[in-house]
């Protein structure tokens, strides 16, 4: 459910800085688009579901702000990953922050999972983010900042059954969060996670979002309400600016209260 930014915080040194984002045209990254976007911010952002990042990219150019780039780009496929991280550097001249967002939890049980499917899950969903990392740490280098956030999930630390190899990768993402945030703090570069509770993202209500799931969610959530993809984004935006500027080598829980 899509709130009044108007009402939120506004963050001046966000403005005209270039944030990248991966898995930007759904769910929590289409709302991490719009944030940024509204900020002032000049958004880059990968992703391989066209018509959505298109249409997104145009209503966000549409609201006057300044338009989003969208590059197609597969992120198992790391030398394109690499290639787009080299266009938004040419083009933008640098990367001020990266958030690591795309992720895919698809769910296979422990019996059911493959050595192919194992592959193909972490190179969705662990492996970019370290490689999207390696790719923008030199321009964050050069320009003697930047701010990497790295969605991590809850999931591991309920911890969830029913997709063992999701919930492997978000756990190792925060020992990669922790690692490359005391490797790149001598450069004033920031690493932090974020991790996510039940948040009713479209793909989520399509395929898991029962009433009886949606309660057993909000049971265990200290605060009884649905979460949406803008209580997420709101958080990496205050992370992104240099309002966080001590922060770094972090966790950060958005889950309503769960853990």
């Amino acid at each position: 459910m899509p709130t009044n930014t108007s009402l939120y915080a506004r963050y001046p040194s966000l403005s005209s800085r270039v944030v990248l984002i991966t898995g930007g045209a759904t769910g929590i990254g289409e709302s991490l688009v719009q944030h940024f976007a509204r900020q002032g911010s000049r958004v880059a952002f990968l992703d391989i579901q066209d018509d959505a990042a298109r249409s997104l990219a145009a209503s966000l150019a549409a609201e006057g702000c300044p338009p989003p780039s969208y590059i197609h780009c597969d992120l198992r496929d790391i030398d394109a990953l690499r290639t787009a991280v080299e266009r938004i550097v040419k083009a933008y001249g640098t990367v001020d922050v990266l958030v690591n967002n795309a992720a895919n939890d698809q769910r296979l049980s422990t019996d059911e999972v493959t050595p192919d499917f194992w592959e193909q899950a972490m190179a969705i969903n662990l492996r970019p983010q370290f490689f999207m990392a390696q790719a923008v740490i030199p321009a964050m280098k050069a320009a003697g900042r930047g701010s990497i956030i790295n969605m991590s999930s809850i999931a591991w630390m309920v911890p969830s059954v029913g997709l063992p190899v999701y919930v492997t990768a978000k756990a190792a993402v925060v020992g990669l969060t922790r690692t490359l945030a005391k490797e790149l703090g001598p450069d004033n570069i920031r690493v932090n996670a974020v991790l996510p509770g039940g948040i009713a993202t479209e793909r989520q209500q399509r395929l898991w979002y029962t009433p009886e799931y949606t309660a057993w969610m909000i049971e265990n959530q200290a605060l009884k309400r649905t979460l949406y993809p803008d209580d997420v984004a709101r958080l990496v935006l205050f992370l992104a600016a240099d309002d966080s500027s001590a922060i770094t080598n972090q966790s950060h829980i958005v889950d309503g209260g769960w853990m």
